[in-house]
């Protein structure tokens, strides 16, 4: 059985297609499980968003302690000062993919210096939601050996 990939979305993402379209877009985020779900490759997907920090620390807990083989995370703006974020996922043995849907480095200050790249084995920046297809589709060739 393939092993399961965590997608975890981080807050303000459920607003996807309202807020700031010209920075993030009009793809929702139905839309965006939806293209995750279609790449997986036979893989599980559970896909998950929260505004909270500390339900994106419990579902990498749930990642590390289950099947889960990789994780695809835009931790939005617990990207950059989220050390509970940053620990949780040093305890995740398997890949994981850090994406952002804009060019976090052609932004302010504050968004250019990720605490999760520190941990991530990739990552995905400025592609929009299309980023979320391409991360999938990584995730599976790293996955795949």
């Amino acid at each position: 059985m393939a092993s399961t990939i965590y997608v975890l979305n981080g807050p303000n993402l459920n607003r996807l297609g309202k807020r700031e379209p010209a920075i993030y877009g009009h793809t929702t985020l139905a839309e965006v499980e939806a293209m995750c779900r279609a790449e997986a490759g036979g893989h599980e997907v559970v896909f998950h968003q929260t505004n909270y920090e500390g339900q994106l620390v419990d579902w990498i807990h749930e990642a590390t302690d289950g099947e889960a083989g990789g994780i695809v995370i835009n931790p939005a703006g617990l990207s950059f000062r989220s050390i509970p974020l940053l620990d949780a996922l040093k305890m995740f043995g398997g890949p994981i993919i850090e994406l952002h849907i804009s060019n976090i480095h052609r932004r302010d200050p504050i968004y250019q210096h990720s605490l999760v790249s520190t941990v991530a084995t990739a990552v995905i920046a400025g592609l929009g939601a299309r980023g979320y297809g391409t991360a999938m589709r990584e995730m599976r060739a790293m996955l795949a050996g």
